[in-house]
């Protein structure tokens, strides 16, 4: 059995053609979307990212900022950045770039974000409004696992997900989404004994912990499907994700690490930002 090919990129595609129609009428308005991005790093693998960004938002009509700060800026002067462009009125959706200078966290400094801008669900109001099924921006990455099992039509009513994960960027802000399809959910973590029995009753399993093929054959149960949620480094330079490429002779459905998810977490960033826009 070779598992079915969960790719993003067709997903991506629908979703930035969605986008550049609703950004084109904006500016037609006279409002054309505009996305900040705040960076506090040195790290190469994150401005690649940042870069990525601001290319795909040109591409689909939206402008984008990236406001860099230098990887030796303090809290105060991130927090003040953040704080300024929330005030902004031509900015209508703002993220704070991760990894950040040491002694700087991502939970302290996303509340001086606006909810209202917040388009990738990093503060803590847009965490509890999601936790509690009110309106809020979810965590993009987190978002793309539901939209990539929307697009293929898995079934998630009813059905036993395990997400391998609890990060407040793609775990818990995922366990919270599929909970609201009625689906059962179980999360685990470093911590969880024998990882394998229970990821193996899984009907979908979600790995997002950031190991390089934690998940081996021996952790799904066949036909299952896995979505990928790791992006891990190699020695070449390229990107190798939380699950075993050898699952694929077991899996059912499983999405490919480059490829599955962040073209589609990207996409939603952007789509995230025009709903801003339109306000």
């Amino acid at each position: 059995m070779t598992a079915l090919l969960l790719a993003g990129g067709p997903v991506a595609a629908r979703i930035r053609g969605d986008v550049a129609e609703r950004a084109a009428a904006l500016t037609r308005l006279g409002r054309t979307p505009r996305l900040a991005v705040v960076t506090a790093t040195d790290d190469e693998a994150s401005a690649w990212y940042v870069r990525s960004i601001a290319k795909a938002a040109g591409k689909v009509g939206i402008d984008c900022d990236i406001v860099d700060l230098g990887a030796e800026a303090s809290g105060a002067e991130i927090t003040a950045a953040l704080e300024r462009l929330s005030a902004d009125e031509g900015v209508h959706g703002l993220m704070l770039q991760t990894p950040l200078p040491g002694g700087a966290r991502l939970e302290d400094l996303a509340g001086a974000i606006v909810p209202a801008k917040d388009v990738d669900g990093a503060s803590p109001l847009s965490l509890g409004r999601l936790a509690a099924g009110l309106p809020a921006f979810a965590p993009a990455t987190a978002e793309a696992v539901l939209t990539l099992l929307d697009h293929y039509q898995v079934e998630l009513q009813g059905r036993h997900v395990v997400v391998v994960g609890r990060s407040t960027v793609v775990g818990k802000p995922a366990a919270h989404l599929l909970l609201d399809r009625n689906a059962t959910v179980t999360v685990c973590h470093s911590r969880t004994t024998d990882l394998a029995a229970l990821t193996g009753t899984a009907d979908v399993l979600v790995a997002a912990v950031g190991r390089t093929a934690l998940i081996t054959p021996a952790h799904v149960r066949p036909g299952a499907t896995v979505i990928d949620v790791g992006t891990n480094p190699t020695e070449d330079g390229g990107l190798a994700g939380d699950v075993d490429p050898a699952v694929a002779g077991t899996a059912g459905a499983l999405t490919p690490v480059p490829g599955g998810v962040g073209p589609v977490t990207t996409a939603l960033l952007l789509r995230h930002t025009v709903r801003a826009a339109e306000g």
